[in-house]
């Protein structure tokens, strides 16, 4: 009758999730209606697609046994998707010297990924040591993605100190 308490937890961790992800749309409405970046961050957007790319593998069965995640993998690849876009949105509008900006920051951050990727097929071979291994960097990337912005604002704070 009702569904499974896992399985209802992860659809509401899924909006919950949804809605973290769709938040930048205005922001990047903004960006293109002006036809610029200005001055906002692509770091959080990186960061995110990160997170989202850990948590998409973490899900899938090779990781998780079966797909006793599938909730967590679904979601995270809706993030893959809004990520993705946000970050081509934003080099498509920046200037030069930021899509090289981003462009270095996205490779290492891909080439982590998959290392991470390839580790954990070849290195471990139990789903429960793949979790293990996958799960934390899970945490560490959702650790520097709920990070970010913080980063952010306290630069902020300290350019603007010394016109105090």
């Amino acid at each position: 009758m009702f569904p499974d308490l896992h399985v209802t937890t992860g659809i509401i961790g899924s909006v919950v999730c949804f809605l973290l992800y769709a938040a930048p749309i205005l922001t990047f409405r903004r960006v293109i209606k002006k036809g610029s970046v200005e001055e906002y961050s692509c770091i959080p957007y990186i960061l995110t697609l990160f997170s989202s790319l850990t948590y998409t593998w973490y899900g899938l069965p090779v990781v998780s046994s079966g797909w006793e995640n599938w909730t967590l993998s679904g979601i995270s690849s809706l993030g893959v998707l809004f990520e993705s876009t946000f970050i081509s949105i934003y080099i498509w509008f920046a200037p030069r010297e930021k899509k090289k900006l981003v462009m270095m920051m996205v490779s290492p951050i891909l080439i982590i990924f998959g290392m991470a990727v390839f580790f954990s097929i070849f290195s471990f071979h139990t789903h429960q040591m793949r979790k293990v291994f996958v799960g934390s960097i899970g945490l560490v990337a959702s650790i520097l993605m709920y990070g970010s912005p913080l980063v952010a604002v306290v630069s902020t704070v300290i350019s603007v100190l010394p016109e105090l």
